[in-house]
């Protein structure tokens, strides 16, 4: 693996971010949030979609696959806490049934690697019931979003989806989130339609509520937003990662490290041993907490869980 350490680092200095007037307090209508949301998603698409700035973009869309499965789950009822999301996913053994919220994380994570133009691999994720209706809801979003704006897209299809059905919370975030990596012209889907919606708002949205279009598409800008402030940290995260990284000696420790930069958790002993993941790179389970571990002292990575077994390491804050 080549770092390309200095040239990224100078292009940190002048990493997109969001104007002063975007983010300031004000009484929002549909015009000034589609106002904003034109000069957020200007921001959001210089970071996905060049390179020289140094977003990990996989590690990105996994962080938001966590949190849209931590907020989906809330709409959903169950109200499981990030952790035991996150553990359900990355703790159960190969071969054995994650669970509710292990099978919440995977449908967001399948979520982050759709094609943005393919429509087999979204009938898969949506189900049965639904998958006459997706081509038909995705064409109508798309349509809205040409004539008003991205974000009224998005509400578009979320509407559609709900009124067929009001407990589809999650297939009306996920096609919500396709229209808007649609619109954008984006390589792939971020899941972030989900982030901070609550169930009440979705609800308005087929009852004809007094002001929720308005409201779905404030939030929905809001987590526009934090996603430019995520992206905008990784690439500062992925930078140190990158500028430590010639000082490991273990074998494999290039294609550890690509890997820290794609995945939001690893466990060592899974994930690193006894191959790298998707490598045939070979590491023991030692050496691979050990690995993690010297991660750790350099600064650049953070162990996950506060636990002295079943241990998960990520990228540091």
């Amino acid at each position: 693996m080549t770092y390309q350490t200095a040239a990224i680092s100078d292009d940190l200095i002048t990493l997109p971010k969001l104007p002063g007037w975007v983010t300031s307090g004000r009484a929002e209508t549909l015009e000034t949030v589609a106002f904003r949301s034109g000069a957020v998603l200007t921001v959001l698409d210089q970071l996905v979609s060049d390179q020289r700035h140094g977003v990990p973009v996989k590690l990105l869309a996994n962080k938001l696959a966590l949190t849209a499965a931590t907020a989906s789950s809330k709409l959903e009822g169950r109200l499981s806490r990030e952790a035991d999301i996150r553990d359900a996913y990355h703790l159960t053994p190969p071969g054995e049934a994650r669970g509710p919220d292990g099978d919440l994380l995977a449908f967001w994570r399948d979520v982050a690697r759709l094609r943005v133009g393919g429509t087999d691999e979204v009938a898969a994720l949506v189900g049965p019931d639904f998958t006459g209706l997706v081509g038909i809801w995705l064409d109508a979003g798309l349509e809205r979003a040409q004539t008003h704006g991205p974000l009224s897209g998005c509400v578009a299809v979320l509407r559609a989806v709900l009124e067929v059905d009001d407990r589809a919370e999650r297939v009306a975030c996920l096609l919500s989130d396709i229209v808007l990596a649609r619109a954008q012209n984006w390589q792939a889907v971020l899941p972030v339609t989900a982030q901070r919606l609550i169930k009440g708002m979705l609800r308005d949205l087929t009852t004809n509520g007094q002001g929720a279009e308005l409201a779905v598409q404030v939030r929905i800008l809001d987590s526009i937003e934090e996603t430019i402030r995520l992206a905008r940290d990784l690439a500062h995260r992925a930078e140190a990662l990158r500028t430590v990284a010639p000082k490991l000696r273990a074998k494999g420790s290039d294609a550890a490290v690509a890997l820290f930069l794609t995945e939001d958790a690893l466990a060592p002993a899974s994930m690193l041993s006894p191959f790298v993941r998707g490598t045939s790179i070979p590491m023991t389970s030692r050496a691979a907490r050990r690995f993690c571990d010297r991660l750790v002292e350099l600064g650049v990575a953070r162990e996950l869980t506060g636990r002295s077994t079943f241990r998960l390491y990520g990228i540091a804050a």
